[in-house]
């Protein structure tokens, strides 16, 4: 029998900073983010490019967090919307501390069949579009006088093969190089990049889009017996996001307990 565990209550780790969450909206990694992020303290900028269901979690989140929770639309793959997030959420905080890049779209489909246009709409969203989130965020934080905080949600199909996963994968495995490689430019600055690898986190949205033979079998490898819970991903990226991260940058976390 499997096992969640209890949730966790907050200890103000981001208590007082200010937090933007991109693709924020619906049951998934995004939106347990920014309410973990909130429980924990901080000010949370929601954000997505469906303004319906934005204005619906931004509500959700508002009913128990107040003023403490404001929401900007923005298409990651629009590099005018993408400045427009990081200039709105320091306009309404004054400042930004941290940016939790989430934003990624997936799919499944054998490179034999995968067009261009599928391929790079996967790219754009999930990789270019973490690529201009995190430019927009560290120019920020240079302008205010360095230090914060960056964290990408990657994956470990970034790692690991999987069959009709290569345009997911590659944008993955980019993600963690971005990461890396943004993580030694910016250090000089006091500013830390850093990224989270999930296996799997089940929500309705993933449970929608994925087959439940395929779900049941990445269950299975896991060594839980059970996918994780999205808060359970959301609290490695809330310690990443922390001042007890000080001192890590440029790591790619695996929140996973599959067994090789």
């Amino acid at each position: 029998m499997t096992v969640v565990p209890n949730y966790p209550q907050g200890k103000d780790l981001l208590a007082e900073k200010v937090v933007v969450v991109t693709a924020a909206a619906g049951t998934g990694i995004g939106s347990a983010t920014a309410r973990r992020c909130l429980e924990e303290g901080a000010r949370v900028v929601v954000s997505d490019w469906h303004e319906r269901r934005l204005g619906e979690k931004a509500e959700e989140l508002a009913a128990d967090h107040g003023d403490r929770v404001h929401s900007l639309v923005c298409d990651v793959t629009d590099e005018a919307q993408v400045q427009a997030l990081v200039d709105g959420a320091a306009a309404r905080y004054g400042r930004i501390d941290v940016m939790v890049n989430n934003a990624g779209l997936g799919g499944s489909k054998s490179i034999v069949d995968l067009t261009d246009e599928e391929w790079s709409r996967v790219l754009d969203v999930t990789l270019n579009g973490t690529f201009r989130a995190t430019r927009a965020a560290v120019r920020q934080f240079i302008a205010q006088g360095g230090g914060g905080a960056v964290v990408n949600n990657a994956s470990v199909i970034g790692w690991r093969a999987q069959a009709e996963q290569a345009h997911y994968a590659a944008a993955k495995a980019g993600v963690m190089a971005l990461t890396r490689c943004a993580a030694v430019d910016v250090a000089q600055h006091g500013v830390r990049v850093n990224a989270v690898a999930p296996s799997i986190a089940m929500h309705p949205f993933l449970a929608k889009v994925t087959s439940d033979e395929l779900l049941a079998e990445l269950s299975r490898r896991e060594v839980f017996g059970r996918a994780a819970e999205p808060w359970e991903v959301a609290n490695v990226i809330v310690f990443l996001a922390s001042d007890y991260a000080s001192y890590l940058t440029g790591e790619v976390v695996s929140v996973s307990s599959q067994h090789p």
